[in-house]
């Protein structure tokens, strides 16, 4: 072999070590990234339920009447958004209610799903149906959409309906969407929670400089 070819060897050697290097760095932030997504949205999750906690706790205080408490939940997001930014619209507050009503003690909680299959599981009012699909979510790994598209499809029911109970599922996988962790962080709820902790956290260390 002649110092060409030995160069060229040992040049290939170098750009597969570099390559490797790269895919290797790739995949330590692929991981890093899912991690902090997952910590972000249990916080999410634990801080939306808390929300709903106080908000019920002080309608039962003051026995709110219906009609008043719409109107209650209207003047928290005008309030909430005013004084902390996005995430506290009108149907946002409602949903963060209702999943205390639903789930008052925070442990029933599953921690694998993210703030969005929240607020798709609790579009379901039957109170059969929605742990199914909640099991279901978990079990097969369903994305915000794909668990929209079985709940639209309505799955339970035609399962319910059906002698052929395995047969409906297996049917029920076919065009399913498979929640990636990287999707997480592109989770609407959880950028708006991100963005709008960052950009206060960005304001107090700016005022401890200016102090």
């Amino acid at each position: 072999m002649n110092n060409k070819q030995n160069k060229i060897v040992v040049k290939n050697s170098i750009n597969k070590d570099y390559n490797q290097l790269i895919d290797s760095i790739g995949e330590l932030l692929k991981s890093a990234r899912k991690q902090v997504a997952r910590t972000v949205n249990t916080i999410l999750v634990e801080t939306y339920w808390g929300i709903g906690k106080r908000i019920v706790e002080y309608e039962q205080k003051g026995g709110e009447k219906a009609e008043y408490g719409t109107k209650l939940l209207s003047k928290l997001s005008k309030d909430l958004s005013l004084k902390h930014g996005k995430g506290f619209s009108k149907s946002n507050v409602y949903v963060m209610r209702l999943l205390y009503l639903k789930y008052q003690k925070f442990q029933t909680l599953s921690g694998k799903l993210s703030w969005s299959h929240h607020v798709e599981l609790l579009s379901v009012s039957d109170d059969l149906a929605r742990p199914f699909y909640e099991k279901q979510c978990i079990k097969e790994n369903w994305s915000v959409r794909e668990l929209n598209r079985q709940i639209n499809s309505m799955l339970f029911e035609r399962i319910a309906l059906s002698k052929d109970k395995k047969g409906v599922l297996e049917l029920a996988k076919r065009g399913q969407i498979i929640e990636k962790g990287e999707d997480i962080i592109k989770d609407p709820y959880v950028l708006e929670f991100l963005i709008d902790y960052l950009y206060h956290d960005i304001n107090y260390i700016c005022r401890i400089k200016k102090s």
